[in-house]
C-alpha cells in the first residue's frame, strides 16, 4: 500500500475507531449500539479493501459523500447532509441572504449564463446583465462545469473579491470585471399593493428572516393608504416554506394574541413544543383569502392550515404539497451540518398534513377516503395527510406543451435577451404590453424550434422497431404522415397559445427592467386566480357561507 493510500485509510480508520470505541461503552436491551458498532466496523473494513485493491484510485470525499447521501435518502427527502461548500446556499434558504454577487446562473446551450441579477447588488452594480456568458471565474474556466459549481465559486465572504470574465450580449470580445462580494438579501415580499379599488395583495415568496415583519408592514401600509379596503389576498403559491417562527408571526397578523398555532412532537420528548401567538394582531376582521398551490409547502401549509382551522379566512387554489415535518440542523464537524427531521407538526384542529408516502422523492396523492377527518373551529370538516385542501378549488392552469418546449430550449430567454439589448427603456409594469408576437415567431422559426413531444418520442421508437422487424415498407409512410401532422400542429400551437406565451414573454421582460418586483406586478394583470379571489372578497354572503 503506498503512502498516499495509507494516509487516506488512516484518517478514516481513526474516525471510525473513535466512534466504535464510544459506542462500545454503551449497551441497551435491544442491542442497538452493538449493531451500530458492528456495522461501522464493517463499513471501515469495506473502505479499506476498496482503497487498497480497487483498480482505480478513489476520491475519499466523493466516495464518502455517496455513502452519506444514500444513507440519508433511505429516511425522508428532507434529511440532508450539508457540506462546507454548501453552507452559503443553506444560509440563503434559512435567512434569505448569502455572501455573493447577487446573480443567478444557468447552463444555456453549454454556456454558464446569467439569468437574473438582483437590484442594487454587486453584479447589478458592475453592469452584468441576464444573457451575459461567464467564461471564467478567478481564472478558472467555466467549460465543463455546472451552474451549481460556478454558483458555489461565486459565493464567498462579504468583502472578498472575485474576478469574472464574461462575454456581454452583443459584444465582440470578452471583458473582465472585479466584483466585491457582499451580503445579498433577497426580499421575501417582492410586491404588495392594491389589485382592485378595495382589495389588497401581498406576495410572500419564502419564510426567511423578517417575513412576518415584512408582511405585517405591507398589510399596515395597505390599510393606511386605502381606508375603504375590504380584504387582503395573501399569495403563498410556489412558496416552499422556511422558518417556523415566521409562520407563527404571519398567523399573528390576523389571529389574536395567545392563540395556539402549532404543536411539534418527535422522538425527543423534551423537544416537544407548543407555539402560540405572542403579539396583538393587526386585523382580526378584514376578509382574507390565502392562495396556495401544489408547491406551497411546510411553513406555507402551517399558515394556510391555521387560517382554515380557525375559520379566519378562505383558502383558494390547489391542494398544497404535504410537508408536515420539522427539521433541525446539527453540527457534524469541519463546518458541515446535517439537516434532519426531528418532529411532525400539528395545527389547531389536531391534524398533521404530512404526506405518508413518497415516489421519486415527491409526496404521493392520497385519496380523501384514506385521510382522517378533523373539525375546524366552526365545525367544518378538514382532512389530515397529503397537504391542505383549499375551501375553493380552482383548476390549475397547465402549461401548454409548446410553452414547455420553448422554455426547455431557452427560446423565450434568448428572445428577451435580444429584446433587452435593442430596447433601452420600456413602459412601467402597469402600462407595458408586448405587441410584437410576429417578431417572436420569426425568431423562433430562425432558431429551428425542435422540441420533441412524448408522442414524437414514441413515434421515433416505433420507426426504429419497424426497421428492426422489417415492417418499414408497410408502415413507414404512415409514420411519416403522422409525424408531418404533429409538426404542423406544433407550428399551429405557437399561434393557438399566443396569449399564454405572451404572458411568459412579458414576465421575462419585466425581470430585465424592473427585477422580481416587476415580474410579480405584470403577472397579476392576467392572473385568473387573483380575479377569483377579488370576486370572493367582494361577495360578503358567499365569503361568510364558506366559513360557516
Amino acid at each position: 500500500m503506498n503512502m498516499k493510500k495509507i494516509r487516506k485509510f488512516s484518517a478514516i480508520t481513526m474516525v471510525c475507531f473513535i466512534a466504535v470505541l464510544g459506542f462500545s461503552f454503551v449497551t441497551d436491551n435491544n442491542g442497538k449500539y452493538f449493531q451500530i458498532a458492528k456495522n461501522i466496523e464493517i463499513f471501515t473494513n469495506l473502505y479499506k479493501e476498496i482503497n487498497t485493491y480497487y483498480v482505480d484510485d478513489v476520491d475519499p470525499a466523493k466516495l464518502m459523500r455517496t455513502g452519506v447521501d444514500a444513507m440519508l435518502e433511505s429516511l425522508d427527502p428532507y434529511t440532508n447532509y450539508i457540506s462546507e461548500s454548501e453552507i452559503e446556499g443553506f444560509k440563503y434558504m434559512i435567512d434569505g441572504k448569502y455572501g455573493g454577487i447577487g446573480a443567478d446562473t444557468k447552463d444555456v446551450d453549454g454556456d454558464i449564463t446569467i439569468i437574473m441579477t438582483h437590484e442594487g447588488f454587486p453584479a447589478d452594480e458592475a453592469g452584468l446583465k441576464p444573457g451575459d456568458k461567464i467564461i471564467s471565474v478567478d481564472g478558472q474556466s467555466t467549460k465543463g462545469k455546472s451552474s451549481e459549481n460556478i454558483s458555489d465559486i461565486l459565493k464567498g465572504s462579504p468583502g472578498s473579491n472575485v474576478e469574472i470574465e464574461y462575454l456581454g450580449v452583443g459584444a465582440g470580445k470578452p471583458k473582465k470585471v472585479s466584483v466585491t462580494r457582499k451580503e445579498v438579501k433577497v426580499p421575501n415580499v417582492p410586491f404588495s399593493g392594491m389589485v382592485s379599488d378595495n382589495v389588497g395583495y401581498v406576495a410572500l415568496t419564502t419564510f426567511t428572516q423578517d417575513a412576518g415583519k415584512n408582511v405585517s408592514n405591507a398589510v399596515k401600509k395597505l390599510k393606511k393608504e386605502n381606508p375603504e379596503i375590504k380584504g387582503v389576498i395573501l399569495d403563498l403559491r410556489g412558496n416552499g416554506g422556511g422558518l417556523l417562527r415566521e409562520a407563527i408571526n404571519i398567523c399573528n397578523i390576523f389571529i389574536p394574541k395567545g392563540e395556539e398555532i402549532v404543536v411539534t412532537r418527535g422522538k425527543v420528548k423534551d423537544w416537544d413544543r407548543s407555539f402560540r401567538t405572542l403579539n396583538e394582531s393587526i386585523d382580526e376582521e378584514i376578509r382574507l383569502v390565502v392562495l396556495i398551490d401544489n408547491n406551497s409547502a411546510s411553513a406555507s401549509e402551517i399558515v394556510s392550515g391555521v387560517i382554515q382551522d380557525l375559520d379566519r379566512g378562505v383558502l383558494m387554489g390547489q391542494s398544497s404539497y404535504g410537508k408536515g415535518l420539522v427539521q433541525n440542523t446539527r453540527d457534524v464537524g469541519y463546518n458541515s451540518k446535517v439537516k434532519l427531521t426531528t418532529a411532525k407538526y400539528y395545527i389547531p384542529s389536531g391534524r398533521c398534513i404530512q404526506a405518508v408516502s413518497y415516489q421519486d422523492g415527491e409526496p404521493m396523492d392520497i385519496p380523501d377516503r384514506e385521510r382522517t377527518p378533523f373539525k375546524t373551529q366552526n365545525g367544518r370538516k378538514v382532512l389530515d395527510g397529503g397537504g391542505v385542501k383549499p375551501d375553493v378549488i380552482l383548476k390549475d392552469a397547465k402549461l401548454s406543451n409548446v410553452l414547455k418546449g420553448l422554455n426547455k430550449e431557452h427560446l423565450i430567454f434568448k428572445y428577451v435577451t435580444d429584446y433587452h439589448h435593442k430596447n433601452k427603456e420600456i413602459a412601467s409594469p402597469d402600462k407595458f404590453n408586448f405587441n410584437d408576437y410576429t417578431g417572436f415567431m420569426n425568431f423562433v422559426s430562425a432558431e429551428t424550434f425542435s422540441f420533441a413531444t412524448d408522442t414524437e418520442k414514441v413515434l421515433k421508437q416505433l420507426k426504429a422497431n419497424a426497421e428492426k422487424d422489417g415492417f418499414e415498407n408497410i408502415i413507414g409512410s404512415d409514420i411519416k404522415s403522422i409525424r408531418d401532422k404533429i409538426l404542423q400542429n406544433k407550428k399551429n400551437d405557437l399561434k393557438k397559445y399566443e396569449s399564454q406565451i405572451t404572458e411568459s414573454i412579458e414576465k421575462e421582460i419585466m425581470k430585465r427592467y424592473f427585477y422580481e418586483k416587476g415580474k410579480v406586478q405584470i403577472s397579476l394583470r392576467n392572473d385568473s386566480e387573483i380575479k377569483e379571489a377579488v370576486k370572493l372578497i367582494n361577495d360578503e354572503s358567499r365569503y361568510k357561507s364558506i366559513l360557516k
